[in-house]
This record gives structure tokens, sequence and C-alpha cells, in this order.
């Protein structure tokens, strides 16, 4: 089983990492998508706050991982 990331504003994510989740804080749009593209190949499970996703458009149906979308 491969590893769980969290891809968003610090204020969204950073509880998640009290379970383990390995957080990676990105508050402007540019961020978000260089922080994506570098996720190791050990990730399985992304977890995007809702701007992330915006940030993504068409990237976040990436293949290489499952991704869960936070509410707003």
């Amino acid at each position: 089983m491969g590893t769980v990331a969290a891809v968003g504003e610090h204020m969204r994510v950073r509880g998640l990492a009290l379970a383990g989740v390995e957080v990676l804080v990105a508050e402007r749009a540019q961020d978000v998508r260089e922080v994506w593209r570098s996720l190791p190949d050990d990730v399985s499970l992304v977890i995007v706050t809702a701007a992330a996703a915006d940030a993504l458009g068409p990237e976040l149906a990436d293949a290489r991982f499952l991704t869960a979308v936070m509410p707003p």
C-alpha cells in the first residue's frame, strides 16, 4: 500500500498530519501544480482542497493516483 498525501492551503490540510498523511502546503495555484507534478510514485491517494482542485483543472484526472477532493 502506498502513502497518502494532502495538497492545499495550510489551514485546510494541516490537521491531516495527525493521521499520518503527508501534508504538502500549496497556497497559490502555481504551487499546487508544482507539488502535484512532483508527487512521488509511492503515493496512492491524494487528498486535495477545493481550491487545489480548481488550480489543477484537467490534471486532477491523473491516473497515477486515487484522488479525493475536500468539500469547500
